[in-house]
């Protein structure tokens, strides 16, 4: 599928996606009419006793990123309640259904799936990474991909523990949590799609592996300054299937429009953090929330 291929050849994108998601190239006319503040992308919804803040993030950075500005800090500091995409503190969980869910029924071994022109540039790619050809043989396609994806990021000092949301769940340690998504949602997304196109995410993940540090930093470039607009732009080059981008981006962003509108039915103040692709375009959450009458306004 078209969309998976893009997704694997933009290769940091899924530092912004998952948690994280894509986003339109679209521009939110709202937002590309107010000047562009320095600094990632921050935004806010209130009535008369609720504030929520909407915070872009992405999930794996170089360690000397420097993004948490005045006005992150305010709103964060501010905050009552950290929401995330999924509960950030349960690692081992995590662990756990990633591990679980990506294995492979007994007798069945990665590379005996694959083309024999795909396992030779798959098992080259594992030789460039320094690993065993073998060494992801047990797990199914789609979970091959995403280490592989993580993999050269780590290697060229792009970690996922430096990520936005591990630093804010780590800073908001006292603060209330929750979370927009369970960790089995999220890994479904994935471990529910056909075998052929886990397959064909895989491939197009391993023609990714030398540019994805290169394509994440020029992400991560755009993050920073909070050009919303150039960073949805990036992240949706090439992107034409319909039905994945409904269900990894637009059903998802709104079912979060629907936790948030519930969620201003309780007083507070609340600081969700997201992956920097479901707020940027067309069908982001900013937009799906005007649509539904609230006012949703950058901060500056």
């Amino acid at each position: 599928m078209q969309l998976l291929k893009s997704l694997a050849r933009a290769a940091g994108t899924l530092a912004l996606m998952f948690t994280g998601g894509c986003a339109s190239a679209d521009a939110d006319p709202q937002v590309a009419a107010a000047p562009v503040p320095a600094g990632p992308a921050l935004w806010k919804l209130a009535d008369e006793d609720t504030t929520i803040y909407l915070f872009g993030t992405v999930h794996a950075l170089p360690s000397d990123v420097e993004w948490y500005d005045e006005r992150i800090a305010a709103a964060f500091e501010a905050s009552d309640e950290l929401v995330t995409e999924i509960a950030m503190d349960d690692q081992l969980k995590l662990t756990q259904s990633l591990t679980g869910s990506g294995l492979l029924a007994d007798g069945q071994n990665l590379r005996d799936m694959m083309t024999p022109e795909d396992r030779k540039e798959y098992e080259q790619a594992m030789i460039d990474l320094g690993l065993p050809p073998g060494a992801l043989d047990p797990v199914e396609p789609w979970y091959a991909a995403m280490n592989l994806s993580i993999l050269p990021l780590m290697q060229s000092g792009i970690d996922p523990a430096s990520g936005v949301d591990m630093a804010l769940t780590r800073a908001g340690a006292a603060k209330q949590k929750d979370a927009l998504e369970t960790i089995e949602e999220q890994v479904a997304l994935f471990d529910n799609m056909p075998v052929a196109d886990q397959l064909t995410f895989l491939d197009a993940t391993v023609e990714a592996v030398p540019e994805a540090a290169k394509k994440l930093r020029e992400l991560i470039d755009l993050w920073v300054v909070g050009d919303a607009v150039g960073l949805a732009a990036k992240m949706n080059e090439g992107l034409e299937d319909p039905a994945l981008y409904q269900r990894l981006l637009i059903d998802r962003n709104a079912n979060w429009t629907g936790w948030i509108e519930q969620r201003l039915n309780q007083p507070g103040t609340v600081f969700i953090a997201v992956g920097a692709g479901h707020l940027a375009g067309e069908g982001s959450v900013q937009e799906q929330l005007r649509k539904h009458g609230f006012t949703v306004e950058r901060v500056h």
